[in-house]
C-alpha cells in the first residue's frame, strides 16, 4: 500500500573498471582512484574483447576508458560504448582517458560522463569523480527521518477521511408513539356503529376498561421486545466468541508460519555463511615455469621477488631457491596480479606480502625474515605508494 522510504544517508560503494592497453597507465589511474573511499576496484582489461566481457560480468558503475591506445591491435575505441547498449539496460558511466585533444570532442558526442587528459592530474581526477557521484545521487530521493512521522500521519488521516460513514437506524419505536397507537386502536374498536345518529347518542366509553386493555397490550409488547433483545444479545455474544476463537486460531497459525519462515531464514544464513567460508579458501595462484617438457610448479605465496637477467628472469623463493624463467621481466609485469606483485625497479618485481619495511628516504624495500633489501626507482614510486596503501588497508595499527 505504501512505497518504500529511504532514511538517512550512507556511503555508497561504486565498482569501477580500468580499460587501457598501457600497464603503467592502469597503475597510475588506480593510484588516483584509491584516494576515494567510495570507489572499489574490480579489475582491468587491455583490449576490446576483454573489456566487453569484464564489464558484462562485473556490471560496474564506472569505467575509465582509454580511447587513443598505444597498440592498435587492442582495438580500444568509443565503439565499446555502443556495444554496451546492446546488452545492458543500465550502462555504466564512462570517463574517457586520452592524450589527444581532438578525441575529446568526439567522445562528448557519445554522452560520456567526463574526460581526463594524460598525464593525469589529481585535481582534474577529483572533479571528474565528484561529477560522477553527483550524477548518481541525483536520482536518489532521501527523506529525513524527522519528517517520516508527519508523512505517515497525513497518509493515515487521508485514509480515514475517505472511509464511508455508516449510520445504523434504530428499530425501537418511541414509547410515546407506541402508547398513542395502542390507545387509538382500542378507542376505534368501541366507536364502530352502523347508525351515525345512534353513535352520537349512545357514545359511552368505559375509561377504566380501555386503560386496563391498554396496559395489558403494552405489557405484552414490552415482554416480546425484551425477549427479542435478549435473543439478539445471545446471538451477538455467540458471534463474538466465535470471532475470538477464529482470531486465536489465526494468531496461532501466523506464529507457526513465522516460526517456519524464521527457521528457513536461519538455514539460508547458514548456507550463505558456508559459501563465504568456501570463497575465503580460494586456491592460491600457481606459476608454471615450462622449459623443454619440464613443468616446474611454484606457489605464488612462496615467491619473494623477481629479478631481471637480460632476456630471462630469476624467481627467488623464500626457501632460498632460485628458478630461472626464459621470459622478460616486462612479461611477468603484465601477467602477474597487481594485488600481489608490483614492479619497483627496472630490475625488480616484489611480492607485496613479503615486504617487511619500506624506507622512502633511502629508496629501499626490505624482505621479511631475510637481510635482502631491494632498491626502488623514482619512475616506480607510484607502485611503492600502492604497496604502502595495500598494507595499511588490512588489519593495521600505526604507532
Amino acid at each position: 500500500m505504501f512505497s518504500k522510504i529511504k532514511f538517512g544517508k550512507t556511503l555508497m560503494k561504486h565498482k569501477y573498471i580500468i580499460v587501457d592497453d598501457n600497464h603503467e597507465s592502469i597503475l597510475k589511474t588506480q593510484a588516483n582512484a584509491m584516494r576515494f573511499e567510495s570507489l572499489t576496484f574490480v579489475g582491468y582489461a587491455n583490449n576490446y574483447d576483454d573489456a566487453l566481457n569484464l564489464i558484462l560480468e562485473q556490471q560496474p558503475s564506472l569505467v575509465f576508458l582509454e580511447i587513443n591506445p598505444e597498440k592498435k591491435e587492442s582495438n580500444l575505441s568509443l565503439a565499446l560504448i555502443n556495444e554496451l547498449y546492446r546488452y545492458l539496460t543500465v550502462v555504466p558511466k564512462i570517463i574517457v582517458i586520452t592524450s589527444s585533444q581532438e578525441m575529446i570532442f568526439k567522445a562528448m558526442e557519445f554522452g560520456v560522463a567526463d574526460y581526463l587528459i594524460k598525464p593525469l592530474n589529481i585535481n582534474d581526477f577529483r572533479k571528474s569523480i565528484l561529477k560522477f557521484e553527483k550524477s548518481i545521487t541525483a536520482n536518489s530521493v532521501v527523506i529525513p527521518t524527522q519528517n517520516v512521522v508527519s508523512v505517515a500521519k497525513n497518509v493515515v488521516e487521508t485514509v480515514f477521511a475517505n472511509e464511508t460513514q455508516i449510520e445504523i437506524p434504530s428499530e425501537e419505536k418511541p414509547v410515546e408513539e407506541l402508547e398513542t397507537t395502542i390507545e387509538e386502536e382500542a378507542i376505534a374498536e368501541h366507536f364502530v356503529s352502523d347508525d351515525e345518529s345512534v353513535f352520537e347518542e349512545n357514545l359511552v366509553i368505559d375509561e377504566e376498561e380501555i386503560k386496563t386493555e391498554t396496559e395489558e397490550t403494552l405489557e405484552e409488547i414490552t415482554t416480546n421486545i425484551t425477549e427479542e433483545v435478549l435473543e439478539e444479545n445471545a446471538e451477538t455474544t455467540e458471534i463474538e466468541e466465535n470471532n475470538q476463537e477464529t482470531e486465536t486460531v489465526e494468531e496461532e497459525q501466523d506464529e507457526e508460519v513465522t516460526t517456519e519462515e524464521q527457521e528457513q531464514q536461519d538455514e539460508e544464513v547458514q548456507i550463505l555463511e558456508a559459501k563465504k567460508i568456501i570463497v575465503q579458501h580460494e586456491q592460491p595462484l600457481i606459476i608454471c615455469v615450462k622449459s623443454y617438457g619440464d613443468y616446474r610448479y611454484i606457489d605464488s605465496r612462496d615467491v619473494l621477488y623477481l629479478e631481471a637477467d637480460n632476456n630471462s628472469t630469476d624467481i627467488h623463493l623464500k626457501d632460498g631457491e632460485m628458478v630461472t624463467a626464459f621470459k622478460t621481466l616486462k612479461h611477468f609485469e603484465n601477467v602477474l596480479p597487481t594485488n600481489q606483485f608490483l614492479r619497483i625497479h627496472n630490475s625488480y618485481i616484489i611480492s607485496i606480502n613479503h615486504v617487511s619495511r619500506i624506507h622512502t628516504g633511502n629508496s629501499v624495500c626490505f624482505i621479511k625474515n631475510s637481510t635482502i633489501k631491494l632498491p626502488f626507482s623514482k619512475s616506480y614510486r607510484d607502485n611503492v605508494e600502492l604497496i604502502i596503501h595495500n598494507i595499511a588497508s588490512g588489519n593495521y595499527l600505526e604507532i
